[in-house]
């Protein structure tokens, strides 16, 4: 079975974001991080996640929505699915060891259980987590926020986002991950 073409995909995920709008939410999965430490009693300790979680419920609803279906979806709708990507990016993850990525949505060499005895591994994944996060609540909302509802919202602020999440992703692909990676 074969990924939806844009043609469904796109406007399924305008309905929802339509929906959405017209019932005063908006689209966006990091705002269940701070309602997820809510819930745990952060907001005890840190003002900022001192605030009516309760109020937030759909969303986590939607954030397990999103979990199950993507676990029903991976595990009984794909088939041998291989990643078609350009022969120019399949040479140069050869050329940083990293040949699973070729034939694969998730790098073998990276997020492979075995590889957390690996210093290294370990080390970039912590911090990867961490400038996430931080870059999140900087920004005032991950990628699907602001370049999904933001932008759909005409929004300046998600507009800058999302050019910086872009840049960010050229920085990465053609200086960080070759630093990294490289032998």
């Amino acid at each position: 079975m074969n990924p939806w073409p844009w043609f469904v995909a796109g406007p399924l995920l305008a309905l929802v974001l339509f929906l959405m709008l017209y019932q005063g939410k908006s689209f966006g999965f990091s705002s269940n991080l701070r309602t997820i430490c809510s819930i745990a009693g952060a907001g005890k300790k840190v003002a900022f996640f001192d605030f009516d979680w309760q109020a937030q419920k759909w969303n986590l609803l939607f954030l397990m929505g999103t979990v199950i279906g993507a676990a029903l979806a991976s595990n009984f709708l794909m088939v041998d699915h291989i990643v078609d990507i350009n022969p120019k990016t399949a040479a140069a993850l050869t050329a940083l060891n990293i040949e699973s990525g070729i034939d694969s949505y998730v790098p073998r060499e990276i997020f492979d259980a075995g590889n957390l005895s690996s210093v290294k591994v370990i080390a970039i994944l912590i911090s990867g987590g961490l400038l996430i996060g931080f870059g999140t609540r900087w920004a005032g909302g991950c990628t699907s926020g602001h370049s999904i509802t933001g932008l759909a919202n005409l929004q300046i602020p998600s507009l800058i986002a999302t050019i910086g999440f872009f840049v960010g992703g050229l920085l990465m692909t053609h200086f960080l991950i070759p630093i990294i990676f490289g032998s």
